[in-house]
């Protein structure tokens, strides 16, 4: 019977990891569904859901994952996924938001805690601090659900917020 599994890969960042990783897979006959891939400082982050055929177990795709000469010094996983292989409504995203500006500590958790206010649903966040013009600048992307009728009221306490600590705001609605 095919199986569900979650895959985890957390290596030195290289080029070619992702055709690498998503390549064995489909040669194992792996079906990919939600999947991230992440440069993280000088590292990566590969996770996917992957649905395996019969006949193909847990060890053997960490086993040819390993072997992969990309993946030489990775830390890889693969488990099986008890949860949904999809998600639900508020996993659909409907607005992106960027915050950018200097590093605020703390910033990435008052923003978050804006959405619970609004019971809307951090989908994905990417954050990212480099150097712009010799300025420290860090920038910020959640991928969110908002709740029908929540929007307008979530989205102005966004860039309030974000205003309140010297930061830009933006928003776009995802159709």
């Amino acid at each position: 019977m095919a199986k569900t599994v979650l895959i985890s890969v957390l290596c030195p960042d290289r080029v070619g990891l992702v055709a690498a990783i998503a390549g064995r897979l489909f040669d194992l006959g792996g079906n990919l569904s939600d999947t991230v891939f992440a440069v993280l400082g000088g590292g990566a982050e590969f996770t996917s859901i992957c649905r395996l055929p019969d006949g193909v177990d847990l060890a053997t795709v960490e086993s040819d994952l390993k072997a992969i000469p990309e993946l030489a010094e990775a830390d890889i996983a693969v488990r099986p996924f008890g949860m949904a292989p999809t998600h639900g409504p508020s996993g659909r995203v409907t607005h992106r938001v960027t915050v950018t500006g200097g590093d605020r500590p703390g910033l990435i958790a008052r923003l978050c805690e804006v959405f619970v206010q609004f019971k809307a649903n951090v989908v994905r966040l990417n954050a990212q601090k480099g150097v712009d013009g010799g300025q420290e600048r860090y920038s910020i992307t959640a991928d969110v659900w908002i709740p029908q009728g929540s929007a307008p009221s979530c989205l102005a306490t966004v860039d309030n917020t974000a205003g309140e600590l010297g930061l830009a705001c933006r928003w776009e609605k995802i159709a």
